[in-house]
């Protein structure tokens, strides 16, 4: 069947604000910007992506310190005359962290699907995003495009994405760059219970194989997270697929799962690498915590790529 979506036409976040955030400020006179209280901006609902003070959040701090925000946020109006932030949720901690009373804002009038795909876009292509961030923020975007594809044409429609008969997930993939099957997979992760979550965003948990554990139901799930604290292992991808396949077939119970994480002890792999074959691959100028930091970065886009495959 024809999906109900395929005469809607939507906007995307790039053709609504322009292709980054620097664009938007080019493209809005200075009447568009305000400069508006703190005190009346506030998180969006669900926000998914993690605001820490971290090393980042001191970068972001110099910054502003130095310069001031450069690029406004994006907020739109709320009742009360408060504001909920839309993009731009590190600037805004950031200058509560240095003090600042005001932020300079666009403010854009937004339904909750508008602003819950601009919201995704204008953060998915952050650098170092957790598994569980990506999870959530896919979710969130299909979510919004199905309720947009649901609606009855509306020629007023600002953002979103011509669906042209295309399922909703295959719009999210090809905007996302991912595969369908990637996106189904990172969107999988939100099934899973907080703590293996936890232990996936950690890179504790592969990520294919806590993508089969997401299967669990919560229950099940929750007696796995107690003997894999018992038993101090971490379940294999041979060992959750297992584990998914009795779980579908009703018969998963905690003495099962506690003999399948006892077949083959996964325990945590410690790789030692001499210095002399190392060293010949980095500049000589290069600390023990640099070359640790290239190794680390690579292994994790390796990672990254083989899932993909995957």
């Amino acid at each position: 069947m024809k999906s109900s979506a395929s005469k809607i036409k939507l906007t995307s976040f790039d053709e609504l604000f322009g292709s980054n955030e620097e664009t938007i400020c080019s493209l809005n006179n200075e009447n568009s910007i305000q400069y508006i209280e703190l005190s009346k901006l506030f998180p969006f609902s669900r926000h998914p992506f993690k605001v820490l003070d971290d090393e980042k959040m001191e970068e972001t701090k110099e910054s502003i310190a130095k310069y001031g925000v450069l690029v406004p946020i994006i907020a739109r109006p709320k009742e009360g005359g408060t504001y909920e932030i839309i993009a731009g949720h590190r600037r805004k901690r950031a200058c509560e962290l240095l003090e600042l009373r005001t932020i300079p804002t666009i403010v854009r009038d937004l339904d909750d699907e508008e602003s819950t795909i601009v919201m995704v876009d204008s953060n998915i292509q952050r650098e170092n995003l957790l598994f569980s961030e990506k999870a959530f923020a896919y979710k969130m975007k299909l979510d919004a495009i199905k309720r947009k594809a649901g609606r009855p044409k509306n020629n007023g429609d600002q953002v979103g994405y011509n669906l042209e008969g295309k399922k909703s997930i295959e719009v999210l993939a090809e905007q996302s760059g991912e595969s369908r099957n990637q996106v189904q997979r990172y969107i999988r992760l939100t099934e899973l219970i907080s703590d293996l979550l936890e232990l996936t965003d950690e890179r504790k948990l592969a990520f294919n194989t806590a993508v089969e554990l997401s299967y669990l139901s919560y229950q099940e799930q929750e007696i796995l997270l107690f003997k894999i604290e018992e038993l101090e292992v971490i379940p294999s991808m041979a060992q959750a697929t297992k584990l998914k396949k009795y779980s579908s077939e009703g018969g998963l119970n905690a003495a099962l799962i506690d003999a399948i994480l006892s077949e083959t002890v996964n325990k945590p792999v410690t790789v030692t690498l001499k210095s002399e074959k190392l060293t010949k691959y980095f500049p000589q100028s290069y600390s023990k915590e640099q070359m640790e930091e290239v190794i680390t970065s690579l292994l994790e886009k390796w990672v990254e790529h083989f899932n993909k495959q995957h």
